[in-house]
């Protein structure tokens, strides 16, 4: 599986655009799955491989390295225990100058509610430096065309008591939410911002734009619902924006099904009006680009989508570019900065 994508991938090879400009990638996994490891060598090898500047990164919880026993609620403390263990190897300064994984999102369950927080203290235990945040996975649609590796959630979850309730204890450890949902559920993600208003919010993968199933040939519908729901939270000054993951098959495009993949000036075609939304409403300090791989290497290579970002970004100034590739990142995960300007 993996060798064969490694294969199409090599069929569009590209040379960095603009390598010297500085990027934090908030958004990508590590995983130990059969058949398709995806592990600090693995990632380094598309980080160099890409020849992008990349100076730091933030790992995303993905449901590895669980413990198998023990209680239920604290088995995701070995994920942030191993990560943290691979971000001490690659501060180590032997595996080149990208700091991997310099801040963590873990997952707890935030139903538990307020007996969440000692889950918390065990992941900040385990993670004292770099961990940053939860996430707690939101997706749900009814259609059974989201299929998802994690486990689905129930309709209405950010809605739920026992969950906001969870969701309340992460102010007091002073930790940011991962949202991750579909654009249909962008309005459930406004209420539950303008509750917690003191409680960063960081929206994963542009809010979940769907292509697939019922949505399947309405891109401009959805675009317009899309839209709607995020410009509904920009009113909420807590709330930042994650851009990338728009590989992903759900998301309609269908780059994964074609023989070759596609060049970075074809996909910054294809993506940037959602991306340049999201900066026009957002505005830049508000934004950060993402890998978010492996998951979006179905569709292309870490050197392309980087390209793809800087293509459609030429014409920006110094200071917007360096918020969306760098800044905004590294503040909104209050990770250290060695750039010099």
């Amino acid at each position: 599986m993996a060798a064969g994508r490694e294969e199409r991938l090599r069929l569009i090879p590209e040379e960095p655009v603009e390598p010297s400009l500085p990027i934090v990638d908030p958004h990508h996994h590590l995983w130990d799955r059969p058949g398709d490891p995806y592990l600090f060598e693995e990632f380094l090898q598309d980080v160099n491989g890409a020849g992008h500047n990349v100076v730091s990164t933030v790992f995303v919880e993905c449901r590895a390295f669980y413990r198998q026993d023990g209680p239920l609620e604290f088995q995701s403390v070995k994920e942030t225990e191993v990560v943290q263990g691979i971000a001490v190897r690659s501060a180590s300064g032997q595996y080149g100058r990208t700091g991997v994984a310099a801040g963590i999102v873990g997952h707890v369950d935030l139903t538990l509610g307020a007996a969440v927080s000692p889950v918390l203290e065990a992941h900040l235990a385990a993670s004292p430096d770099r961990f940053r945040g939860i996430r707690h996975v939101c997706t749900w649609d009814a259609s059974p065309a989201m299929k998802t590796p994690e486990p689905r959630a129930p309709r209405g979850l950010i809605l739920d008591s026992s969950f906001r309730a969870g969701f309340a204890c992460l102010q007091k450890y002073g930790l940011s939410f991962d949202a991750w949902l579909y654009h249909p559920q962008l309005p459930e993600l406004a209420s539950l911002a303008a509750a917690f208003s003191e409680t960063p919010v960081i929206l994963n993968h542009l809010g979940g734009v769907l292509g697939v199933g019922p949505y399947a040939g309405k891109r401009n519908e959805v675009f317009q619902a899309w839209k709607r729901g995020l410009a509904d939270l920009v009113a909420f000054p807590n709330v930042v924006v994650k851009l990338g993951g728009l590989g992903m098959p759900r998301s309609g495009f269908g780059w994964e099904t074609r023989p070759a993949p596609p060049t970075s000036s074809e996909l910054a075609e294809a993506t940037s009006p959602y991306y340049l939304t999201a900066i026009e409403l957002f505005g830049t300090d508000r934004c950060m680009f993402e890998s978010n791989f492996p998951v979006d290497k179905i569709s292309y290579s870490y050197g392309v989508v980087w390209n793809s970002f800087k293509r459609m970004t030429e014409k920006f100034s110094q200071t917007e570019r360096a918020a969306l590739f760098h800044d905004t990142a590294a503040r909104a995960y209050g990770l250290p900065s060695s750039i010099q300007r």
